[in-house]
């Protein structure tokens, strides 16, 4: 062909390299992390996230799917020194048998502290048994031993106070992974309705009732409640169990999360009011292939309709006896 000849501009420099943000599964896997791992670093603030472009009304979890890692980040982490050793060993988790030998102390002392709460969990699972396995921080257990304050707590009989404690009954390793979750979840979220419904997320139905007179309220946060922390199927027997360690059961902590959750939705309403839910079918129960619940502004002519709240929770008792004595 003679004359100008028409051709394709060339492409951009890298247009084929890694995109400017990743996926979470993505970035796990350029950082070679397992999805676990990957999760409790982003948790710890090792791995920073941004949040991807927000939609008008978000889907129960949907506030962290659309969160992402830019390539800086992952660029960053991986010139770190010691990459990825260094890493791995910041989100590496034992249970209480490997704890106690990280420790240099028995099971049995390993357990007791963590039921007074002098050692916190990160994370759990259930194992075939429908057991609780709580899994520690390593890091966080060699800095305990390590603390020359603690050299008692780890060789000595422990003070009376604390093995009064015991024998009453006290295990707050619930209760610290509670709020220790809370705090990663919330340090992901922006909205002050989705951080609202974190809190609410740790309450009974009953109790948010009790704080959140509007039924369209609580309609909403239960919509926006954060994504559990297991992949149970619902209704399951381990479902059950994750349930009993999700929720809070202390008095002092009920009223801490009542109080709190007063505030955030406080905080919410000036925030802006809450959307409506449509159609009535309850959260969560919908037939396979509904369409899930739509937030609606309260367009004129439009019907507003509530999803039920959930049945009240059975007793713990049952619970309790299965979770761990590791």
């Amino acid at each position: 062909m003679t004359g100008n000849t028409i051709t394709k501009p060339a492409a951009a420099a890298g247009s084929s390299a890694m995109p400017a943000s990743l996926t979470w599964s993505r970035a796990a896997r350029e950082l070679g992390l397992r999805r676990a791992e990957f999760d409790l670093a982003v948790h710890l603030g090792r791995v920073r996230t941004v949040s991807d472009a927000a939609r008008a009304h978000e889907p129960p979890g949907a506030a962290r799917a659309r969160r992402r890692v830019t390539r800086e980040e992952i660029d960053r982490i991986r010139a770190m020194e010691g990459f990825p050793e260094v890493l791995r060993a910041d989100v590496s988790t034992v249970s209480a048998p490997e704890g106690a030998r990280t420790m240099g102390i028995t099971t049995a002392r390993f357990t007791r502290l963590a039921r007074l709460g002098l050692v916190t969990p990160v994370r759990f699972y259930l194992n075939r048994y429908r057991t609780v396995v709580w899994l520690y921080l390593v890091e966080e257990l060699r800095d305990f031993a390590a603390a020359k304050e603690n050299e008692a707590l780890l060789s000595a009989r422990l003070p009376e106070t604390l093995r009064s404690q015991l024998d009453s009954g006290t295990d707050l390793r619930a209760r610290n992974w509670r709020g220790r979750h809370a705090g990663f979840l919330l340090r992901l979220v922006e909205d002050p309705w989705a951080k609202a419904a974190i809190t609410a997320s740790l309450l009974d139905a009953d109790e948010v009732a009790d704080v959140v007179d509007d039924p369209h309220e609580r309609a909403y946060l239960a919509w926006l409640r954060p994504e559990r922390p297991d992949q149970s199927p619902a209704g399951s027997p381990a479902s059950r169990v994750v349930d009993e360690l999700v929720k809070a059961d202390a008095p002092e902590e009920l009223e801490w999360l009542r109080s709190s959750l007063s505030i955030a939705v406080t905080e919410a309403r000036n925030d802006r009011p809450a959307p409506r839910l449509e159609p009535a079918a309850p959260l969560g129960d919908e037939p396979d292939g509904a369409a899930s619940p739509t937030p609606q502004e309260g367009g004129a002519g439009q019907p507003e309709t509530v999803p039920e709240d959930p049945p009240a929770r059975p007793k713990r008792l049952l619970a309790r006896l299965r979770r761990s004595r590791e």
